[in-house]
């Protein structure tokens, strides 16, 4: 059972001499866009192993010169995976921890005894396992308190100091480009210091160790305590970090980007993963800084890239704008600015069709999906009991309206997303006609009154008691049921799979097992579908959407070798937090007006996921809003282009099973 292939999802073949250049002439022209050492490596393991092998030998290298080796380290989701190499070399004989001393980077600000702790997460990943002394793990005191926090911190950096200083700092890059808890604002002076911790910072927090009960202040080495440091090394994984990743390394040093002090340093190694380049100029526009592996996608990239810089559509290119803008070698290539213009433009134009299910009797030499057979069985799979209205709502009602055998999956119960003020106006109706129709009985009167009780009561943290999820997820189904009867969605085709990892009633979700697979598995066997949508929100930033594809591509690649499973396509969506990037686009499409509306109408069918939805993220856009934007600037960015203008457009990509 294999239960992370999202992670291997690879949109782009990059050649490896982008990422990992033989000689240092190539690699200095690579990498002239950045300002801070950066290593690129394929995978997270990758780039881990580089790390842990790198630390080693710092260790060793300051044994042997001094006696001692001297670290700061962060306990971030990123640096587990680095710990666990280590692990693996102290367990292989290759490095001893008895000289070192760690320094913990920071800390949470209470510590509660039901509360998260970096040194316990530092001790449960990395050093209980290995033979440093207990003497030598120095944190910060739980007992300090705010009156004394200013001399605290004053004696936490003069401990290091009297240790020699620090050897090593290894941290991960986080959200916004924080280093350990140094947020946007942070000054490179600032020192060992309580900071107020932002809210998507707790966030974050919440979800790494899976909790709510998250402290809005930590105690935290300042920027200045690192860049003392002799050495720094920090990293970021996933397309998550892609942004702040080119931010902290091309862009100029801004304290709105944290990690962009680490340029300052001598000596600071940023090692990321491919996914988390994806945005550094090497990799997404090489052409900047090397002769190119041209191939379609990296072609298509190369002409929307010069059609934003030169303001003309596709076909107005000329091999005078070729030329200024150094992609010369693309005309010398195909003979003419013309000539490439022309296969761009036709392969653009090709991703666009009005029948996502594929035209019967047509011909479909140039289209997206096949024309037979017809019609298709559809299982369309929703994350949360909205992601399939969000994401693709005009694509499902032009399927259902195509006259194709459709089923919307929702694999959770979304629950959690419901609010209390939104859950008691159900119950306020039914207190209300409760005598009405005959249900006012003594065992409802009691779990009303329970409920009512329980919220009247509840407070940050409490995890909702079974009625009320229960309740919640009825909510949610209700909505999901209501916005596909709208949309024409036959009622025997609605799914609520109610995958049982969700339902714990917290942020916190379990894992992906066996179970929730069988479940996935158990409707695409029934169904055998022509046609299968997943979501390709690997951004999301709760992590749900991620373990919700995995359970279903981990169903197709046990499947994938079945007879109808040969003839059956999958396509990811996106549009809750991000919108596929046109060079990747492989079906685009078309909404009309009326059609752009009839999709908000369907959001908006749920209800509870309006103004009071507690996970909008950062975006202070309603999904409606959200939606609706992203699908007009993808038809927008087309009409740029020079094809055809539309009021909206979807995107699709095409997943190849793994092989």
């Amino acid at each position: 059972m294999k239960t992370n292939l999202s992670s291997q999802i690879k949109l782009d073949r990059i050649p490896k001499r982008y990422y990992a250049p033989e000689g240092e002439i190539e690699l200095a022209a690579l990498t002239r866009e950045e300002k801070a050492y950066t290593r690129i490596f394929e995978t997270m393991n990758d780039g881990s192993e580089y790390i842990a092998n790198h630390v080693a030998r710092i260790i060793k290298l300051n044994l042997d010169k001094k006696g001692k080796c001297v670290m700061a380290l962060g306990a971030g989701m990123s640096t587990h995976s680095v710990y666990a190499k280590l692990i693996d070399l102290y367990r292989r004989g290759e490095v001893s921890f008895k000289g070192v001393t760690v320094f913990n980077i920071s800390e949470f600000f209470p510590l509660r005894d039901d509360g998260p702790s970096t040194l316990q997460r530092l001790k449960e990943v990395f050093l209980d396992h290995v033979d440093i002394l207990p003497e030598n793990i120095r944190s910060i005191d739980p007992a300090v308190t705010k009156e004394d926090m200013y001399e605290y911190c004053k004696d936490y950096e003069h401990s290091i100091d009297e240790c020699g200083g620090l050897d090593l700092t290894l941290c991960e890059i986080g959200p916004q480009g924080a280093l350990a808890f140094n947020e946007p604002g942070s000054l490179a002076t600032s020192m060992c210091r309580l900071v107020l911790l932002s809210g998507e910072a707790r966030q974050s927090i919440a979800n790494a160790y899976k909790t709510e009960n998250v402290p809005t202040t930590a105690i935290t080495l300042g920027l200045g305590n690192i860049l003392k440091s002799t050495r720094v090394i920090t990293m970021a994984w996933g397309e998550n970090s892609a942004s702040i990743v080119k931010a902290a390394v091309e862009d100029s040093v801004n304290s709105n980007v944290p990690a962009s002090f680490l340029q300052l340093h001598n000596h600071v190694r940023i090692v990321v993963d491919l996914s988390a380049a994806e945005d550094l100029t090497r990799i997404s526009n090489p052409w900047k800084v090397t002769s190119c592996d041209w191939n379609d996608k990296l072609i298509r990239r190369a002409i929307v890239w010069l059609c934003d810089q030169t303001q003309k559509p596709i076909l107005k290119l000329t091999d005078k704008d070729y030329n200024d803008w150094g992609l010369g070698e693309l005309v010398a290539l195909y003979g003419s600015a013309y000539n490439v213009n022309i296969k761009v433009f036709n392969e653009l134009q090709h991703t666009i069709t009005g029948w996502p299910g594929g035209k019967p009797n047509a011909d479909d030499t140039y289209r997206p999906e096949r024309a037979n057979p017809y019609p298709k069985r559809v299982i369309v799979f929703s994350p949360h009991p909205d992601d399939d209205v969000i994401s693709m709502g005009g694509t499902l009602k032009r399927l259902v309206d195509q006259h194709h055998d459709v089923h919307v999956a929702y694999e959770t119960s979304g629950n959690i997303a419901v609010g209390d003020e939104d859950m008691m106006r159900y119950f306020l109706l039914m207190d209300k006609i409760a005598p009405k129709f005959g249900f006012d009985t003594p065992g409802f009167k009691k779990m009303s009154d329970d409920v009512k009780a329980f919220v009247a009561s509840k407070t940050s943290g409490n995890i909702d008691t079974a009625d009320v999820r229960f309740v919640k997820t009825m909510i949610r189904q209700a909505e999901a049921t209501i916005a596909c009867n709208y949309i024409g969605v036959k009622p025997e085709n609605v799914h609520f799979l109610r995958l049982p990892f969700y339902e714990t009633g917290t942020i916190k979700k379990g894992d992906l097992t066996e179970k929730d697979i069988q479940i996935v598995k158990d409707l695409i066997v029934s169904v055998k579908p022509h046609q299968i949508f997943v979501a390709g929100d690997l951004a999301d930033p709760h992590g749900t959407h991620r373990v919700c594809t995995d359970a279903v591509l981990a169903v197709i690649d046990e499947v994938k070798d079945e007879e109808w499973m040969k003839d059956c396509r999958i396509w990811m969506y996106r549009g809750a937090w991000a919108e596929w990037e046109i060079d990747h686009i492989e079906m685009a499409v078309p909404i009309s007006p009326e059609e752009l509306r009839f999709k908000r109408n369907s959001i908006l069918k749920h209800q509870s996921q309006m103004e009071n939805a507690p996970f909008l993220g950062d975006d202070d856009r309603l999904f409606w809003q959200r939606a609706e934007e992203r699908n007009r600037a993808t038809a927008q960015l087309y009409e740029g282009l020079g094809l055809a203008s539309y009021e909206a457009i979807e995107a699709f990509v095409e997943y190849i099973p793994i092989r």
